[in-house]
């Protein structure tokens, strides 16, 4: 199968889910990696949100790991960024930087939802954008 130029990449369906995350919320990159392709790409999901631009529209912040910690290592944005965008959404931190997962943690997409963005992605893939769309 051939790749189109219309197909998004892994990184730009992580970045269309991450924008899905309400404001006050977290998920996991492992949630992320999940709805993407499979919980064993959680590490390319860091890798995705690390490359993105300074002033991205992308909310790269709401992404914590599985133990409700943040572990970012990008140095343009350092943890406390994070901590300091978490905070003004609302999001508490305890005194070791954890985050109350079942307080902050976003409950994802449906299943169906999740299908529907699979149907879309390969449909991307194929070259066919969908009705009324060339």
């Amino acid at each position: 199968m051939v790749r189109t130029r219309n197909a998004p990449s892994f990184f730009e369906r992580v970045y269309e889910v991450v924008k899905m995350i309400p404001e006050g919320q977290v998920a996991t990159y492992g949630q992320i990696a999940a709805i993407v392709s499979h919980r064993q790409a959680a590490r390319t999901v860091g890798w995705a949100l690390a490359s993105l631009q300074a002033g991205t529209d992308v909310p790269w912040h709401r992404v914590i790991n599985t133990h409700g910690v943040i572990s970012l290592r990008n140095l343009d944005q350092p943890s406390e960024v994070q901590r300091l965008l978490l905070a003004q959404e609302g999001i508490a931190t305890d005194q070791e930087g954890r985050i109350d997962l079942q307080a902050y943690q976003w409950r994802g997409l449906d299943w169906p939802e999740v299908e529907a963005l699979r149907r879309k992605w390969n449909r991307k893939l194929q070259g066919d954008n969908g009705p009324g769309v060339s």
